[in-house]
């Protein structure tokens, strides 16, 4: 395969991951400030419950506070998102074997944290599962890093098993709800067909498909991700 092996060297060699992964990490970044400066400019509203309609209604008028504030901001995060999903559509392959990669991060910090902890409360309960999971977390993070072009094709497996189980859920949920949903339970079993007929276009062209559809797929999500942010961002900046 060296259209595939290529692809790998380009990604584990240059510019492609780290800008994918930076960009990513700023954005994740971006949101958790955000959050953070609205919990800070509203303390008392971390004890929220359902039943308690004023404190939902304060958050949402600190979330409104915090775009109008920094609208540019978020309006630079969607152009970003923009730029990496069009990338990612132009470009599925790389962008699917850098998502591996991420995913294979992912899996080897969060297991070696959990290995860490689970030491460090040996005595509670539960010791031997938890131990098992930041194995297993290790493990399936080094073969994702080790062979990320195998470890696309894992997750396109399980991507296709979602797409299977949610078109069969919303599919059934549609057709025993359709009294009480009345009109728009004809969207959701058009949502679960959608879902099975994406799982079979996968199916039937694997092995290929799994270098391209996952990045495809975070394409797509990051583009309309994007066109959501700047629409709200444009919205809340300041007339004049």
């Amino acid at each position: 395969m060296p259209m595939q092996e290529q692809l790998y060297e380009r990604i584990t060699s240059g510019s492609d991951a780290i800008l994918v992964l930076a960009f990513i990490q700023n954005s994740i970044l971006s949101n958790a400030l955000s959050v953070a400066e609205i919990i800070g400019q509203n303390p008392g509203r971390g004890k929220m419950t359902l039943n308690q309609p004023n404190d939902a209604a304060g958050i949402e008028r600190a979330v409104q506070s915090a775009i109008h504030e920094h609208w540019v901001l978020f309006l630079i995060e969607g152009i970003v998102l923009l730029i990496l999903g069009m990338a990612a559509i132009v470009v599925p392959m790389v962008a699917t074997i850098a998502l591996t990669i991420l995913i294979g991060w992912l899996f080897l910090i969060s297991g070696i944290v959990g290995l860490g902890t689970t030491f460090w409360m040996r005595h509670a309960p539960g010791f031997w599962w938890s131990l098992i999971s930041a194995i297993i977390g290790i493990a399936a993070g080094v073969l994702l890093l080790a062979r990320p072009l195998t470890g696309s094709l894992s997750l396109t497996l399980l991507l296709t098993a979602f797409f299977i189980v949610e078109g069969v859920a919303s599919i059934m949920y549609a057709i025993e709800h359709r009294n009480q949903l009345s009109g728009r339970w004809g969207w959701m079993l058009i949502s679960g067909i959608v879902d099975l007929i994406l799982a079979g276009i996968i199916i039937a062209g694997l092995p290929g498909t799994a270098f391209w559809a996952l990045g495809l797929l975070v394409g797509i999500n990051l583009l309309f991700g994007a066109v959501a942010m700047i629409g709200m961002a444009l919205a809340a900046r300041p007339h004049t």
